[in-house]
C-alpha cells in the first residue's frame, strides 16, 4: 500500500536526519541542541518523502536517497526557524511546540538556521550513502542552491513580505508561491529523480510538472487551513495570515474557489504521472494527502 510506504519513508527520514545532525553534546552544545530541536520536532516530512517517492518512480535505491532527503529537510527546517523570527512572521508556535527562538533565544535560532543551511550542502557534497558521480552531485548542489536562494524560496519570502496589505492578482500570488513554497518541493522531486543514473529528460520534465502543480496545491491548502483549521490541529497559530493581512488564495478566490483551484492542480499532477504507472503510486498518494490533510 502506498500509505504504508509513506510511513516507512517518514521513519527512514527521521533516522537519517538524526544520524546527520551533530550530537547535542558536541560543542557548541546549545547551538547543536537548537538545530536538533528545529529539525527533529515532528513535522509531516513531505519534502524528504517526496525525494524517496520520486526516486522510487525512476528506480533509485532508498539508500542513495537518504542524503538528498536530509539536505532538503535541513533547508526546510532552517527556513521555518527564520520565518518564525520576530523580524519575519513573529510566531510563537511551530509543530505544536514553542518556536526555536522562544525555546532558546533569537540569536541562537538565527545561528541554528544558518548552520542547518550550510549542513544541507555539506551533505550533498560529502554524504557517503550517495553513489552518484561527482558531476551529478554538483548538479544537485546547484539545483538546491537555486531553489533556496533569491530566485527561489528566499525570493518568494521577500515577495510575500512586500505583499502584506496589498491585493495581488492570481498570477502574482502564484508567482510568489512558485518561489516561496514550490521551489523546494520541485527540488525535492528532482533531487530524488537525479539520484538514479541515466534518468531520462522526459521523465524529469514530467516529474517537474507534477512537483510544480502539487507545490501550488500545497500552498493553497495551507491557506485554506489557516481559515478553517484550529491551532491545536495545525500545530501553529490559526488565522496568522489573516492577522498579518497577507494575500492568500481564499481571500482572492473564496474558499470554494481555492478548493477548486487546488483540485485542478491535483488533476494536472496526476496527468503528468500517467506514464510512470505503479512506480508513481507513492507520488499519487502524497498528492492526495496534500489536498486533503488537516494540518
Amino acid at each position: 500500500m502506498p500509505e504504508a510506504r509513506i510511513e516507512a519513508y517518514r521513519a527512514r527520514a527521521e533516522l537519517a536526519l538524526d544520524a546527520r545532525l551533530p550530537a547535542a553534546a558536541t560543542l557548541p552544545a546549545r547551538l547543536h541542541e537548537a538545530m536538533r530541536y528545529a529539525v527533529l520536532g515532528g513535522g509531516k516530512r513531505v519534502r524528504p518523502v517526496l525525494v524517496y517517492a520520486a526516486g522510487e518512480a525512476v528506480g533509485a535505491a532508498p539508500e542513495g536517497l537518504d542524503g538528498p532527503a536530509c539536505a532538503l529537510e535541513f533547508i526546510h527546517a532552517y527556513s521555518l526557524v527564520h520565518d518564525d523570527l520576530p523580524a519575519m512572521d513573529d510566531d510563537d508556535l511551530r509543530r505544536g511546540r514553542p518556536t526555536c527562538h522562544r525555546a532558546f533565544d533569537e540569536a541562537t535560532a538565527i545561528l541554528a538556521g544558518d548552520a542547518l543551511q550550510t549542513l544541507a550542502f555539506h551533505v550533498l557534497a560529502h554524504d557517503p550513502s550517495m553513489t552518484v558521480p561527482a558531476d551529478t552531485r554538483l548538479r544537485m548542489v546547484e539545483l538546491l542552491a537555486h531553489a533556496a536562494g533569491s530566485r527561489g524560496m528566499c525570493g518568494g519570502q521577500a515577495i510575500d513580505m512586500a505583499a502584506v496589505g496589498r491585493e495581488l492578482t492570481l498570477a502574482e500570488l502564484e508567482n510568489m508561491h512558485i518561489h516561496k513554497t514550490g521551489a523546494l518541493i520541485r527540488a525535492a522531486v528532482l533531487l530524488g529523480a537525479l539520484s538514479q543514473p541515466g534518468v531520462a529528460d522526459e521523465e524529469l520534465a514530467r516529474l517537474d510538472r507534477y512537483a510544480k502543480c502539487i507545490g501550488l496545491a500545497f500552498q493553497i491548502h495551507d491557506d485554506i487551513l489557516d481559515v478553517v483549521g484550529d491551532t491545536a490541529t495545525l500545530g501553529k497559530r490559526q488565522g496568522a495570515d489573516q492577522a498579518l493581512d497577507k494575500p492568500t488564495y481564499p481571500a482572492l478566490l473564496g474558499l470554494d474557489g481555492a478548493r477548486a483551484h487546488a483540485r485542478a492542480l491535483y488533476d494536472d499532477a496526476m496527468h503528468a504521472l500517467e506514464p510512470f504507472g505503479e512506480r508513481a503510486a507513492v507520488l499519487r498518494a502524497l498528492a492526495a494527502f496534500i489536498v486533503e490533510r488537516s494540518h
